[in-house]
């Protein structure tokens, strides 16, 4: 269905000189086309060429009422269970992809045996027509059933705000409707922010959003069901077959020989020496072994087959830089007494080498003890934790700056409603759909925050109005930045260092208004970004915005009612829920690293940790650092425009590490040596083959391996405390240095000396 026209297209200069600065890539690339060869209108870009169809068809239906049984049922059963699965430890996930592969079969039957009959209402209820059966299960229902799932049944971050508040901190005045009002506010005013990002982050070509290429592959694959015209495999059974060799492969490094997924050759030949488990290690190493046989260890930073080839490069460039060469210098020199604990771990420590104990610094009222916090310890950062904070300051300002010095022309003509960009093709054919109005998302924004200042100030929350203002206006700040690279590199920014240090100067000493303020803050910032990234599916699928705006609208609304439903059922049903010890593991692993973040920013306070005369103290120049460097880039580029300077990113440098911890270094050289390989090698060699099988390899690499996951998981890991296999390929990662995170010094017997 989608040919390649490669070669009838002549690059002066490549692609990727374009997504460096994506606004201006009208005066960055220039092409010659054979007119002769080329007969119809297409993207500039060879990746959404060979992905999102240049046609569309005005009268297929979509918001027809099969659609909207199927979407909101899977939506809010897969939102219920990622609930569930979020409370227990070790879990699966309900993906949108998967949902988007189940849906196809259910709606291809209900076309088969729905009635055709067309009905119509009485007079007095408005005497619409509508039908069960329009005809056979289309791409636009598939893509509005995908959308609603991907902005709603992920678990709600809210919620770990609410749990941490009833469990830990004992607060009983939590109930069903302050839960589903917070979860409510705290998604939907996102979805008003991401609407007034249209005309900058979705109608313009250049803004690719990689992952959204990997969903139009598959459903045009699903749905072009002659696309062999060409000649060679089909798409269709080209994906089918991937998808079951990945779903029988993962068996292998998931359950049968573990020692796949976590190949750390090195440390097994030296189990005890804990420098080379440190370096090749993949549990708490740096991953300098490369080598891993999951897909999902490979895919755990996102799928290499997606990414633009220039962002790896940029992604893979920051860490080397500052994983495997400034942090082991840093470690092996014990700056910050860095090598008293392990070099890539999630969880920060005492001066006793062990985990940080916050109970210990609180009292029994659960509020913050100065006197047993001096007498106890401060609180140490891992390596990688430590960088990776050092990274977040820079980020918070070089992302500004970057974008007002390469994006500051179209984000004025954008304010002036001016056009970004001139229209490509996929543009030109979303004119035939009225637009939603910008009113529209207007009230969306200011309803649901005046929502939101409903639930702090009835339920009492001691969470002053301003500070609400605040947590939504960083959001506002960031959201342009974060979606540019989101676009650009399908990575996007948190705000979650500034959501907790703000709130952690401004209100110190309140965990209750800290969590507040950092979930709306940072769930409004996601949200947005996961709202634009469908909306910019819906314009490559050529859906109503309209359509879109109401699935995104309702889903949310919807699957936010059922999801707290659930978790208030299993808190009032559940015995021993979130213990360490209770039966089925549903243990709340990810509330407790939220409280432990709560009882750090909002109890002791950002000043504990970076103000002056503390250890990490130095880490705030990187705001200044972040600040300065995009500017010789940028005047460099300007001096000399055709210098090889013009092709850095300095936000996405810093940004690529980001999941350091919890991710490891295998998670990053493992992706990149398979992304060299799909997006640099076999593109430039075979681009026929790339461009027509690559993104739905990754679909399919995806898909199978979450299918297998979810089977291992109930059929072999939950069922009466699960069937284990103990043999040397599933235990000998177990027995090194780098599996038991262990670190370069002992810990002196008295603990780490305090710095005066």
């Amino acid at each position: 269905m989608l040919e390649s026209r490669e070669g009838s297209i002549k690059y002066v200069f490549p692609l990727t000189f374009a997504l460096v600065n994506p606004l201006n890539v009208l005066s960055i690339i220039r092409m010659e086309f054979d007119f002769d060869a080329v007969n119809e209108e297409d993207s500039p870009f060879p990746e959404v060429r060979a992905s999102v169809s240049n046609i569309d068809d005005p009268e297929m239906p979509a918001m027809t009422i099969r659609m909207w049984f199927i979407g909101l049922l899977l939506c809010m059963l897969g939102g219920a269970l990622n609930v569930f699965f979020n409370f227990r430890q070790p879990a699966p996930s309900v993906s949108p992809l998967a949902l988007l592969l189940v849906c196809y079969p259910i709606g291809k039957l209900l076309a088969f045996i729905l009635p055709i009959t067309t009905y119509r209402l009485p007079r007095f209820l408005g005497g619409f027509e509508f039908s069960l059966n329009p005809g056979p299960w289309n791409i636009k229902e598939h893509v509005l059933v995908y959308i609603m799932a991907n902005v709603a049944i992920g678990p709600p971050y809210a919620l770990n705000m609410i749990v941490v508040s009833q469990i830990n901190y004992g607060i009983k005045n939590l109930d069903y409707w302050f839960s589903v009002l917070l979860v409510v506010a705290t998604q939907l005013t996102g979805f008003g922010l991401a609407g007034m990002c249209r005309r900058f982050l979705v109608w313009p070509a250049s803004m690719v959003w990689p992952q959204n290429l990997v969903t139009c592959t598959l459903l045009n694959t699903l749905h072009a069901e002659d696309d062999n015209s060409s000649g060679g495999i089909t798409r269709y059974r080209y994906f089918m077959m991937v998808l079951a060799g990945a779903f029988f492969f993962y068996f292998v490094p998931g359950y049968l020989f573990q020692a796949l997924s976590v190949f750390s050759f090195v440390c097994w030949i030296v189990p005890k020496n804990v420098p080379v488990n440190q370096l090749f290690g993949v549990e708490s190493g740096l991953g300098m072994s490369i080598i891993t046989f999951d897909w999902s260890q490979i895919s755990w930073i996102g799928s290499p087959l997606m990414y633009p080839w220039w962002a790896e490069a940029h992604i893979f460039f920051g860490f080397v830089l500052f994983f495997w060469i400034i942090t082991p210098l840093m470690y092996y020199t014990n700056t910050w007494d860095l090598a008293y604990f392990p070099i890539n771990d999630n969880n920060p420590y005492d001066r006793f080498g062990k985990p940080y104990d916050v109970t210990r610094v609180l009292d029994s009222s659960l509020r913050f003890n100065e006197t047993a916090y001096l007498a106890y310890s401060p609180l140490y950062l891992p390596a990688t934790y430590a960088m990776t904070y050092l990274l977040a300051f820079a980020l918070s300002t070089c992302v500004l700056v970057h974008t007002v010095l390469y994006h500051g022309r179209s984000l004025i003509n954008g304010a002036k409603r001016i056009r970004v960009e001139q229209d490509d093709i996929h543009a030109k054919l979303m004119r035939n759909y009225p637009e939603v109005p910008d009113w529209w998302y207007a009230i969306v924004l200011v309803g649901f925050f005046l929502l939101m200042v409903v639930v702090v100030e009835v339920w009492h929350t001691s969470v002053p109005v301003w500070a609400l203002l605040l947590s939504v206006l960083l959001p506002i700040i960031y959201v342009l930045p974060s979606g540019f690279i989101f676009a650009m590199t399908g990575q996007g920014i948190t705000l979650n260092l500034q959501a907790q240090v703000i709130p952690g100067v401004l209100l110190s000493g309140d965990p209750l208004a800290n969590m507040i303020f950092k979930a709306y803050s940072v769930q409004t910032l996601s949200e947005a970004s996961s709202f634009v990234q469908d909306l910019k599916l819906g314009h490559y699928i050529k859906v109503p915005p309209r359509a879109t705006f109401l699935v995104q609208m309702v889903g949310t609304l919807c699957a936010s009612f059922v999801q707290v439903g659930v978790k208030e059922w299993m808190f009032a049903n559940v015995k021993d829920i979130c213990s360490p010890t209770q039966e089925s593991s549903l243990t709340c692993p990810h509330n407790q690293v939220y409280f432990t973040a709560s009882a750090i920013w909002g109890l002791m306070g950002p000043t504990r940790q970076f103000g002056p005369n503390t250890l990490y103290h130095p880490e705030l120049y990187a705001i200044i650092v972040g600040a300065l460097l995009p500017l010789p880039f940028w005047l460099w580029q300007r001096r000399y425009p055709n210098s090889w300077v013009k092709f850095v990113s300095t936000p996405v440098i810093l940004n690529g590490t980001s999941y350091i911890p919890p991710a490891a270094g295998i998670n990053y050289s493992a992706w990149f040596a398979v992304g060299f390989v799909f997006q640099y090698l076999i593109r430039k060699r075979n681009f026929a083959w790339w461009s027509k099988f690559n993104y739905i390899t990754s679909a399919a690499l995806d898909s199978g391996t979450v299918l297998s996951v979810i089977v291992i998981f109930f059929t072999l890991a939950l069922p009466n405390g699960g069937v284990s296999l103990n043999w040397w390929g599933n235990t000998v990662f177990s027995q090194t240095a780098d599996f038991n995170r262990m670190a370069l010094k002992q810990t002196p017997s008295g603990g780490i000396p305090l710095i005066s």
